[in-house]
């Protein structure tokens, strides 16, 4: 069985959930437990999922994450940060009225805004209306106030963000988060554009945990994950 990943990520399969026993959950929890052993030396609890380009599995990929992390008994809040292509809220059936871009304008109290996901231990921040700044509401210093905030109530913070080819959004909350995963696409991700969106996050000085090869053929494995 190869990897099941929609085109559309609003349609995303949260498989950690639906099927903890399949072969691509326990990859999942590879990636948990490489994260877990890269807090060693640093704490990492603020973590950027990310692609080079569109359809690659970055929703998908940091929604089984925060799903397995919070598997464990760790508080986790899965944080729909792309604010001009939202997937979280379709893919846990859940409101988008209010979200992140109604903190960062200061419309919505950031406690009020956070979702119940329905799975345990997992909370959901959604991205909230599309604003016609995202880049801007991204880089501000309230995005900054609301990640302190947060990190005093969740033991992992998982941001979806958009690619980073496409938009400079994952490099700006890269730069203000612990660490990055990098989704590619077996197949699909053309190696250049991969080295050029890795080359763009390090110039973000942020620390790129690992990069997740999804949709690896069945006689491979599903999924894989480098340790950096």
């Amino acid at each position: 069985m190869g990897f099941l990943r929609s085109k559309d990520e609003k349609q995303m399969n949260l498989i950690a959930k639906t099927n903890p026993k399949s072969p691509i959950t326990e990859q999942y929890r590879l990636i948990r437990t490489n994260i877990q052993f890269s807090s060693v030396d640093k704490e990492i609890k603020t973590i950027v999922v990310t692609s080079s380009e569109p359809n690659d599995g970055k929703s998908t990929t940091a929604a089984n994450l925060a799903i397995v992390l919070a598997q464990e008994e760790k508080k986790v809040l899965l944080v729909d940060a792309d604010l001009r292509k939202p997937s979280v809220h379709y893919a846990f059936n859940l409101s988008n009225i209010h979200g992140l871009t109604s903190v960062l304008t200061k419309k919505m109290d950031l406690r009020k805004t956070i979702l119940n996901s329905n799975f345990l231990n997992l909370d959901i921040l959604s991205s909230g209306p599309i604003p016609p700044n995202p880049s801007e509401l991204l880089n501000s210093k309230a995005i900054e106030t609301a990640i302190d905030e947060l990190k005093g109530m969740y033991d992992y913070i998982i941001f979806d963000t958009p690619p980073v080819l496409v938009v400079p959004d994952a490099q700006i909350v890269a730069n203000k988060c612990d660490g990055v995963i990098m989704v590619v696409a077996s197949g699909k991700t053309n190696k250049q554009s991969a080295v050029k969106a890795k080359d763009l996050l390090m110039k973000a000085n942020t620390s790129l945990l690992g990069v997740v090869l999804n949709g690896v053929e069945p006689d491979n494995g599903n999924y894989y994950y480098y340790q950096s």
